[in-house]
């Protein structure tokens, strides 16, 4: 728990803004508008929602919604909340500014999704880790080279600046806050309330839709697909070359400028990917899914799977079958 008191309540804001995704911002009512008072036997968040665009605001649902606050009203928050932006696309900066000056006095700031290109744009992410929804990731780090963006991770604490990936990521952000605010029983009981875990394992990684790379070498494509059918054997950069009429190392240059990696760490990744669909759809033990994969052993599989996914094969199948199941 931080060194602020559990007893006190808090006031939390957050910022929206047009084209303002609504299941962002209900995340952050639910877990802290919510009155829970009575639940926790303590007084609970003091809540309200800002902007610096005058009302009504339009969400991405094509709805509109009009909010009392404007930025003037980030003086007295504690917490700070900043669900989306516009990426890398004229920051508002009113807002980039009372973020600052937020920052300054020491207030929590935390961003959902792409709130994080917000926070980078105003300079907070400067030189600490970060991150945002796996599809933003790469523009993140391009449009804001001083951060220091991990795309695999739910989310990252670090300190007074808070960062999550993408959409139900949320979620488990805000109820770390709780965590952290009024300790994990007070968290759980709200997961509870919420029908959602209280901590999920792993990161992002594990939902991430990777298809093959476009290639413009027929052959070449050709053998990435090949390879697709043949993860159980053997496969080595000479073979792989062969198939694609190339030399081992004009292979190896085509296969990185193409992919962005090396075959070994492609093959590896891909088997990684046919692992995961196994778990979701079979109930195929984790030694013969290794074989299936071309992993070999169960232990293998796991050394891999814990290093690609963030989690392990046994978290991650109880995870996506109870989904599907749902």
């Amino acid at each position: 728990m931080r060194k602020e008191a559990a007893n006190k309540a808090r006031t939390v804001a957050v910022v929206v803004g047009n084209g303002l995704s609504p299941f962002e911002f209900a995340v952050a009512c639910e877990v802290f508008g919510v009155d829970r008072s009575d639940d926790v036997g303590m007084p609970w968040y003091r809540f309200f929602v800002c902007s610096a665009d005058p009302s009504p605001i339009e969400t991405s649902a094509g709805f509109s919604m009009n909010v009392r606050y404007g930025l003037d009203a980030l003086r007295r928050a504690d917490t700070i909340v900043v669900p989306v932006s516009t990426r890398c696309k004229n920051p508002n900066e009113e807002l980039l500014e009372a973020l600052r000056r937020a920052h300054k006095r020491g207030a929590r700031i935390l961003s959902v999704c792409t709130g994080a290109f917000t926070l980078a744009a105003a300079g907070l992410l400067d030189g600490r880790p970060a991150t945002t929804h796996w599809m933003h990731a790469e523009e993140l780090a391009r449009c804001y080279p001083n951060v220091i963006v991990d795309p695999d991770v739910l989310y990252v604490d670090d300190g007074n600046i808070l960062t999550s990936a993408g959409t139900a990521a949320g979620i488990d952000l805000c109820l770390h806050i709780v965590r952290l605010d009024y300790g994990a029983e007070i968290a759980n009981r709200v997961a509870r309330r919420m029908v959602v875990p209280p901590h999920r394992d792993g990161g992002q990684a594990q939902f991430v839709d990777e298809p093959l790379p476009r290639c413009e070498n027929d052959s070449f494509a050709e053998t990435l697909v090949w390879v697709q059918a043949h993860l159980d054997e053997p496969l080595s950069v000479v073979e792989l070359a062969g198939r694609a009429a190339m030399s081992p190392r004009t292979f190896a240059r085509r296969f990185r400028a193409t992919t962005g990696t090396t075959p070994h760490q492609w093959l590896l990744r891909q088997r990684v990917l046919l692992a995961q669909r196994l778990l979701e759809t079979t109930d195929l033990p984790i030694e013969i899914i290794a074989g299936r994969c071309g992993l070999g052993t169960a232990t293998n599989l796991r050394q891999h799977f814990q290093r690609v996914v963030q989690t392990s094969p046994h978290a991650y199948r109880r995870t996506f079958q109870q989904e599907f199941a749902s």
